[in-house]
């Protein structure tokens, strides 16, 4: 769970940037890099993006209230 939360935050940091590029500066760079707005590259894109965002929603609910982004590390000590 700790990946693919990961994942969807890197993923919703990206849609977030291409927001705030396009807001500010009229550049939509998803568009710009998959040749156009609506080809069938931009909207997996899209979708990808909001499923990642719809996963942050409900991973705390899943894990009660937590969003792990660290996986738990236990040291092992070994005895000589």
């Amino acid at each position: 769970m700790v990946i693919a939360n990961l994942i969807a935050y890197v993923l919703v940091l990206l849609g977030a940037l291409n927001w705030g590029l396009f807001g500010i500066f009229n550049f939509n760079l998803v568009s710009a890099i998959l040749m156009g707005p609506r080809s069938v590259g931009s909207i997996i894109v899209y979708s990808i993006i909001a499923l990642a965002a719809i996963w942050l929603i409900i991973s705390p609910i899943i894990t009660n209230g937590a969003l792990k982004l660290r996986g738990n590390r236990t040291v092992r000590q070994e005895h000589a």
